[in-house]
């Protein structure tokens, strides 16, 4: 009786996915910086020019790309993203969830919602299990090389891209369909079908909006690092549904939530079939 479903796991990446900053494995220390000394620099341009952290961060790279003479191709962010160390369970996690899922009928969708670069993101051994990344992006001139920023996400992005997953649409840069009305029982992924997993204050809105409309919101922090006091108080102010070590082995925290929550939809989509039934 029980009818397949889509359950979309929407994801942001540092902080979430992986430690740190993901500019912070080999980017920064290629151009001779520390993490710290680039973060000040980038925070001061945008905070004097009162500017998008998002796009001035962008810029320093390409900024500090050319003063040295290097020109950055899209194969230079895969081979820095290659480096980046993932929280213990991430390789396998996909894999896991999907069989979970197809035991209970769902189809598991998986979309990256960063901040970071989808360039760097495309050098690590998961970006495959993305059905979509919305992340930020370079524009490269006709020999590859790295000159504008083409997608910048901030947190206002980040919202506009959880409706884009509602309504099924995977295009950046088309804002028609998204606009367009589309009656909820249409809708490839209803906000009640939603799990999201943010670690910063970017991943805010989300999780509130998702939580709101119904889906369930997780906020991830590194055990070794300084995020856990966030996740508690994010959790105590009714932001999200759990705060969770970002541990994504088979009978962690995590798991039990995501496979709890699976089980929930399931139930809530069969006695909905029941409830269908009753009134015809």
């Amino acid at each position: 009786m029980a009818d397949k479903a889509t359950i979309a796991l929407i994801y942001d990446f540092d902080g979430t996915l992986a430690p740190g900053n993901m500019q912070e494995y080999g980017f920064i220390q290629a151009f001779g910086d520390n993490p710290e000394q680039f973060w000040a620099k980038s925070n001061v341009i945008a905070s004097s020019n009162d500017a998008s952290e998002i796009l001035c961060y962008m810029k320093l790279m390409i900024d500090q790309a050319k003063s040295r003479g290097i020109q950055l191709t899209k194969e230079d962010f895969a081979r820095f993203g290659s480096t980046i160390n993932l929280f213990p369970g991430v390789l396998e996690w996909f894999s896991l969830i999907n069989r979970y899922g197809a035991s209970r009928n769902i189809r598991i969708l998986h979309f990256l919602n960063s901040s970071g670069l989808e360039e760097m993101v495309r050098g690590t051994r998961i970006w495959k299990e993305f059905t979509k990344m919305f992340a930020c992006s370079f524009l490269y001139d006709d020999k590859g090389v790295a000159v504008w920023p083409a997608v910048a996400v901030d947190y206002t992005a980040k919202t506009q891209f959880l409706f884009k997953i509602n309504k099924g649409v995977h295009s950046i840069q088309d804002h028609s369909l998204v606009n367009t009305y589309m009656p909820e029982k249409d809708r490839p992924v209803p906000f009640s079908q939603m799990i999201y997993f943010g670690d910063g204050s970017t991943d805010i809105p989300c999780m509130r909006l998702v939580r709101q409309f119904g889906g369930h919101s997780i906020a991830v922090y590194d055990p070794n690092g300084q995020k856990r006091e966030m996740s508690e108080r994010l959790l105590k102010e009714q932001r999200v549904h759990f705060a969770c070590p970002a541990d994504y082995t088979e009978g962690g925290k995590i798991y039990k939530v995501v496979t709890t929550i699976i089980d929930k939809i399931r139930a809530d989509l069969n006695l909905q079939i029941l409830l269908d039934q009753e009134e015809k």
